[in-house]
C-alpha cells in the first residue's frame, strides 16, 4: 500500500481476513475464489490486497520464503538510521572544513 491514494486497513482487519481465507478455503474451488469472497465480505478494495496479506502471513509463519514483517521493519529502521548518520557525518565534515579554514 503506497502513498495517499491507497486505503489503509487496521491490522485487526488484515488478521481477520487471513483467518477467514484459511477457514473458508475448503468451501471454494480455489484459493483465489476464497480470497475474493473474503475481500467482498470485509469490504476490502480488491482480492489482490487480501492475497498480499495472506502471502505475507505465510512468510511470517515460515511457510513461504521471503522477508518477514519484522525483518522488513528492522531494515526500514536501519535505513532511516543510516540516512541520519550520513547527514550527521556531512555536517561534521562541513564544520571541520570551516574550522580548518578559520585556523589558517
Amino acid at each position: 500500500m503506497s502513498g495517499s491514494t491507497s486505503k489503509r486497513y487496521p491490522a485487526e482487519l488484515r488478521d481477520r481476513a487471513v483467518r477467514m481465507v484459511t477457514e473458508i478455503r475448503p468451501d471454494h474451488e480455489s484459493e483465489w475464489a476464497a480470497m475474493s469472497r473474503v475481500a467482498e465480505l470485509l469490504g476490502v478494495g480488491t482480492p489482490e490486497t487480501v492475497r498480499k496479506w495472506y502471502r505475507q502471513a505465510e512468510v511470517d509463519a515460515g511457510q513461504r520464503p521471503g522477508m518477514t514483517t519484522e525483518e522488513s521493519a528492522e531494515l526500514k529502521r536501519l535505513k532511516r538510521e543510516n540516512a541520519e548518520l550520513k547527514r550527521a557525518n556531512a555536517i561534521l565534515k562541513a564544520a571541520t572544513s570551516f574550522f580548518v579554514s578559520m585556523a589558517r
